[in-house]
This record gives C-alpha cells, sequence and structure tokens, in this order.
C-alpha cells in the first residue's frame, strides 16, 4: 500500500476556488459594514451639530435679560439685547440669530451695541450655524419662549422655556439728583470745595 505524501493539482485548485470565494464574501461584508459606519458617522456628527446649535440658542435665551426682540421681516431674526451665554469670553452680549437669504443662512451674531444689519465698523462676530433653513421661528408670550427650527428635508426641532419675562421699565426714583444719580441726604447737599 502507498501512503500519499502531498495533494493533487486538483484539491489544490479546489481549495484555491473555495478561499476565493470566501474572501469575496468577507470583502463584501466588511464593504457593507464600512458603508454602515460612514452613514452612522455622518447621522451622528450632524446630529450633534443640531443639538449643538439648539443648546446654544437655548443657552443665550435662558441667560436673557428676557429683552426679546423677535422680526419676521426680509431678515427673520431673534435679538436678545443682553445674555451671560457669551461664546467669545464677553461678560454680557447682544446677540442675534438671523437668516440670512444667501441659501437661507442661519447665523448668530454676538458683540455689543450694534444694530443689523451689521456695518463694517461694527465690531462682532458672526457664526454661520445652519444651511438650507426652512423654518425659523420664534414666539415669545406670557414669559415662554418657543422655537422652532427646521432643516430641508430633515425633521424640525424647537424647545420651549419658560420664566422669560420682559424686564420692568426702570422708575425714576424722586431721591435722585440729575448728576450720577446719587440720593439726597444732608451730607451730600454741601457743596464741594475744592
Amino acid at each position: 500500500m502507498l501512503k500519499r505524501k502531498a495533494f493533487t493539482l486538483l484539491e489544490v485548485l479546489i481549495s484555491i476556488a473555495l478561499l476565493t470565494l470566501v474572501m469575496l464574501t468577507l470583502n463584501h461584508s466588511v464593504a457593507i459594514l464600512r458603508d454602515s459606519n460612514t452613514h452612522l458617522f455622518d447621522y451622528l456628527k450632524t446630529a450633534k451639530s443640531e443639538t449643538k446649535v439648539l443648546n446654544t440658542l437655548y443657552l443665550d435665551i435662558a441667560g436673557s435679560d428676557g429683552n426679546l426682540t423677535i422680526s419676521k421681516d426680509e431678515f427673520s431674526r431673534l435679538c436678545i439685547e443682553e445674555t451671560t451665554n457669551s461664546l467669545y469670553e464677553l461678560p454680557t452680549a447682544k446677540v442675534c440669530w438671523v437668516v440670512l437669504k444667501q441659501d437661507n443662512t442661519l447665523a448668530r451674531v454676538e458683540g455689543n451695541n450694534y444694530s443689523i444689519p451689521v456695518g463694517y465698523e461694527s465690531h462682532v462676530e458672526v457664526d454661520v450655524l445652519v444651511k438650507n433653513l426652512e423654518l425659523f421661528d420664534t414666539y415669545h408670550e406670557k414669559g415662554k419662549v418657543l422655537v422652532l427650527i427646521k432643516e430641508r428635508n430633515k425633521e424640525a426641532m424647537g424647545f420651549m422655556i419658560q420664566g422669560i419675562t420682559k424686564p420692568e421699565p426702570k422708575k425714576k426714583d424722586n431721591n435722585t439728583t440729575q448728576q450720577g444719580n446719587v440720593p439726597s441726604s444732608p451730607a451730600n447737599s454741601q457743596p464741594n470745595l475744592i
């Protein structure tokens, strides 16, 4: 009886064919997994960006003094006259959320003492946040603020925040003088001698 010491050529060809089929199947599975991960990464990146925009807007409103101006003219906008939420380390800032006509772009403008439209001499920071916007709407009534945002081909997002009341107009105090609003008292009523 003869003992077999090697594979025949036919056995080697069959094993190579089977290995090729397994490798093709494995390669196809890896390609599907890679595409799935790419789509998941893109979705998470977009969701993170959208969440960041909503969080920033929420913090702008929550840190405000309640003096909100909502305009729906040529630029839909929400202006917060004074907020403590500053992305540029200002103690307080005026922040306006403006929808620009070009590509329906939502931009956040931060600075102090400026008006919309912003001129070249204004010292402001402008952050472009969302393009292809279909809806940016804000409502402020009875201490509640409702914000709705919708990008093209995406679901609408929004939030409501309560307790945002407009500041009371400052009343004039009868015990103040014209200079420096210092209360009048007998010690302050004497003229200063230099």
